[in-house]
């Protein structure tokens, strides 16, 4: 059985890992990933606008993975907008990097209940004792597979985590993400980026990639190295060797 120090440990990894869960999936439906201030380039080039003036040519928007809204300004007043990713936006953008976007934070959150799953059965699961004979060769090699499945379900967390904020800071940054949508049907005026800052969801994403390290150093604590394998082929080596006996 594991001990009380352990099971604190695991309980705090899980917590962390289904606090982390329910954010991406907040952050997943709220339009707070990007906020971006753009400019009416057309409209301050035909008035020759500077310093305060241009002000008046000063929209701004806010979005996420699937919808967003703003107000464009081009010197005669603001016009509010708002936009959906599927399918008004699909001609527009980047659609490849913005789909594995979404599946690499539908994984994420998958890998994350899983990995939460892990520690709260390590922390409150029940002892067993060591068998011998044909059943006990099944059971170990059942707890080496599940084991493997744990360390590689907290080593693709981070990767999924990382990705997600690769490809969308790409899709933002290399691909004008904010200036395509602002200029999404404005045959008239064109506009330019100005600033882009990421929102509350994306620094969710981040915060969550962090937790996984953070689990990392509590799985340490706890004594348990990745990938386990070892330690269990070995115990399955000995129940094989009781058996030729």
């Amino acid at each position: 059985m594991p001990s009380q120090q352990k099971k604190i440990i695991f309980c705090m990894a899980g917590v962390l890992s289904f606090a982390c869960a329910l954010g991406v999936v907040t952050a997943l439906g709220t339009p707070l990933w990007i906020k971006a201030t753009v400019l009416c380039k057309t409209g301050a080039l035909l008035v020759n606008a500077s310093g305060q003036e241009l002000d008046k040519f000063m929209g701004e928007m806010q979005y996420g993975l699937f919808h967003g809204e703003g107000v464009r300004q081009c010197g005669l007043g603001a016009r509010p907008f708002r936009f959906s990713f599927f399918p008004d936006l699909l001609k527009v953008i980047p659609v490849s990097i913005h789909v594995n976007v979404i599946l690499f934070s539908a994984i994420f959150i998958v890998l994350t209940m899983v990995g939460a799953a892990f520690f709260m059965y390590n922390a409150f699961g029940k002892p067993f004792e060591t068998l011998h004979g044909p059943l006990g060769l099944y059971l170990l090699s059942f707890i080496s597979v599940a084991l493997w499945l744990s360390a590689t379900t907290y080593q693709a967390q981070g990767s999924c985590g990382c990705l997600v904020m690769i490809l969308f800071a790409s899709e933002v940054k290399i691909h004008h993400l904010s200036e395509k949508i602002a200029n999404y049907k404005e045959g008239t005026y064109v506009y330019k980026t100005q600033s882009e800052n990421y929102a509350i969801s994306f620094w969710v994403i981040f915060i969550c990639f962090f937790v996984h390290f953070l689990n990392g150093l509590l799985i340490r604590l706890a004594g348990f190295q990745f990938p386990f394998t070892k330690s269990k082929d070995s115990e399955t080596t000995n129940v094989a060797a009781d058996l030729m006996y």
